[in-house]
């Protein structure tokens, strides 16, 4: 899991995004137990780093500790994947809904830009670009929604979707249609269609729900 982060305000920083980015591309896969030792010799750190960013790691959702075997990468079932998608379709869609009614159209200058990276990293197959530009382009949707209590919400979310969407996509990688979903979006945000963007965004999340469910063998 090699660093090539710019150094941000902390070592614990640096620590927890290398973590975040090793469980979100698979390098450390569901259930696999974090060892404090392993990581801090790993990344270069001594362990209080690591410690302090497996705690924050917990609060997101991507991993669990177990008074036996300590700290694990987070498994995806069907009642956590029901949980996150439930309140992301009731949130998000309604989130996206009041940013485009806010008429500022540069608040979707960011997704249009990660659509754009995006078209690179299908053309390449690239499942880690992937999962990480998807991640960047639903906060681009929401972020402008004008309320902060709502985005906080939704950011307390995104590493349970994240994962979720990761194991979605292992199973059976149908990113490409995801992200013409994406597009469509997109386009309608941009348009100043509200309701159409937000219901657009409401299927794509119900429909992946659906995926993920079929992915993990539960209907």
């Amino acid at each position: 899991m090699p660093s090539t982060f710019s150094l941000p305000a902390s070592r614990t920083e640096v620590v927890l995004e290398e973590i975040r980015r090793g469980i979100l591309t698979r390098e450390l896969v569901p259930g696999q137990q974090l060892v404090e030792a392993e990581l801090a010799a790993r990344l270069g750190v001594s362990k209080t780093p690591v410690r302090e960013a497996l705690k924050v790691l917990s609060n997101t959702g991507l991993v669990t500790f177990s008074p036996y075997k300590g700290a694990s990468v987070c498994v995806v079932d069907a009642s956590l994947a029901r949980s996150v998608y439930d309140v992301r379709m009731v949130l998000e869609p309604e989130a996206l809904r009041r940013a485009v009614r806010s008429a500022d159209r540069t608040l979707f200058d960011e997704a249009a830009l990660v659509l754009k990276d995006a078209s690179g990293a299908l053309a390449d197959a690239d499942h880690t670009a992937l999962s990480l530009l998807n991640r960047r382009f639903h906060r681009a949707l929401y972020a402008g929604c004008g309320n902060p209590l709502m985005v906080s919400m939704l950011d307390d979310l995104r590493d349970r979707a994240a994962l979720i969407t990761v194991v979605g996509w292992d199973a059976n990688p149908s990113w490409r249609k995801e992200w013409a979903e994406h597009k469509a979006v997109l386009a309608a945000a941009r348009k100043g269609d509200a309701d159409g963007a937000a219901e657009l965004l409401r299927t794509h999340i119900a429909a992946f729900l659906d995926h993920v469910l079929e992915a993990i063998g539960e209907e």
